[in-house]
Parts: C-alpha cells; sequence; structure tokens
C-alpha cells in the first residue's frame, strides 16, 4: 500500500494572454513611486507607473464568472523623446506630441481608452515561459472595442491612495510600493496628521473609482480623449 507521494515539482502553471494581436481597453493606473535599481554596479532610481489592460475577447472563468484576461506593462514616468512610455502613447493615438502637450499631458487621460496590443511570448532565465506587451497601436478603422468589463482604478499618493487595496495585492507589488519614498512620506504624513487629530478615526477608506470626472469626458467610449 503506497503512503502519500510527493512529486518533484508542484508548481501550478497559470495561462498566459495569447501571443499576437488584441483589442484592448486600458482600466488600471498604479503610480509604483520611485524604485532603486541596479546597472553595471551603479544604483539609479525611476519613478514609475505600471498601466493595465483588458482584453475583451480574451474571456475566462475566473471563480465561476467570465472576466477578461488582464495584462500590464510598467514604464517610466518619462516623456523623452526615447522614453518607452511616449513611444507606446504616439503609437497608441497615431501622432507625436507637441511641445505645448508634453508641457503638461496627463496619463490619466488614457484611462478607459481602447487601443490595439501587440503581445509576445518570452522565456526567463529559470525557463518559464511569459507574456508582455511588444507595442501599442490605434485601433484599426472600422474595429469596435466591447464595454468596460472591469471598473476604472487608479492608485496614487495624493487623491487616490487606498492602503486597503494594497494588502490585497501580491507580495512583490506589496514590496516594491512600500520600498518607495513616496509611500514612506505618505505613511509619515498620515502619522502625523492622526497625532494631531486624535479624535479621529484612524481608518481611512479612500475612493479609487473613476467613474465621477474621469467618466465625464468619456462620453464616446470608442475615442481617444488624449
Amino acid at each position: 500500500m503506497k503512503g502519500i507521494v510527493v512529486t518533484g515539482n508542484n508548481e501550478i502553471k497559470r495561462e498566459i494572454v495569447p501571443s499576437g494581436t488584441h483589442i484592448a481597453r486600458c482600466y488600471s493606473m498604479i503610480h509604483i513611486g520611485t524604485v532603486e535599481w541596479e546597472y553595471n554596479g551603479e544604483t539609479k532610481y525611476t519613478n514609475k507607473i505600471r498601466i493595465t489592460f483588458e482584453l475583451p475577447h480574451e474571456l475566462r472563468d475566473f471563480s465561476g464568472e467570465d472576466k477578461p484576461m488582464v495584462i500590464s506593462k510598467e514604464y517610466t514616468m518619462s516623456l523623452h523623446e526615447k522614453s518607452n512610455l511616449r513611444r507606446d502613447l504616439e503609437g497608441w493615438r497615431g501622432k507625436s506630441f507637441s511641445n505645448q502637450e508634453l508641457s503638461s499631458f496627463d496619463v490619466t487621460d488614457i484611462l478607459g481608452s481602447p487601443c490595439n496590443v501587440s503581445i509576445i511570448h518570452k522565456t526567463s532565465k529559470s525557463g518559464n515561459e511569459f507574456a508582455q506587451i511588444g507595442s501599442i497601436s490605434s485601433m484599426t478603422k472600422g474595429s469596435k472595442c466591447p464595454k468596460q468589463i472591469n471598473e476604472s482604478f487608479i492608485f496614487n499618493y495624493y487623491d487616490n491612495f487606498d492602503e486597503e487595496w494594497l494588502e490585497t495585492q501580491p507580495k512583490w507589488i506589496q514590496d516594491q510600493i512600500k520600498g518607495t519614498d513616496e509611500y514612506k512620506n505618505k505613511m509619515n504624513q498620515q502619522k502625523h496628521h492622526f497625532e494631531s487629530l486624535p479624535d479621529v478615526p484612524k481608518r481611512v477608506k479612500s475612493n479609487h473609482s473613476l467613474r465621477g470626472d474621469m467618466a465625464d469626458h468619456l462620453t464616446d467610449p470608442d475615442s481617444n480623449p488624449f
């Protein structure tokens, strides 16, 4: 009679986004903050954001409910002519930025906007295959993007800071955000604020929904507001 058999590999493989070009819609934007990294032995600091897209034609069963697959891409918060963010935004909108736009562009304006994303598959050093956004372009003429499924979401260190949401995220995302100066400064600000107001409840829940002001200028969900 056999006992309990343990195999050498208990890893559960998750389905990755299929390669190719997909109709997508931007629905989430997270300001990660200033991340420390090393290049050629030199310590560098980069201010990062994470933009997430839903793929409405790639529905999967998540806990008994059909929901779109999603994919994210991190960018340095820069619109320098050689930056990845500028390259993808200009491909998305189909035109270059003017000097005036570059001086005051609010990246949250892309929330809710449809696009085409090109997905490529790569293999990590450990041998695992993963999906990555190769490029972003404007919607093909005549194509339509289904209505948005996931609620629009934004996380930043000003009016959309949500610590409760952060605690529900994977540990690597929590560690990445909590390691930034922006997060540490926010915690210090909250601490000093609550200490000066001892009678105020110490639980604050921010409203991170963008269904208000952001929805007002998205009268046509298939238009490019930026």
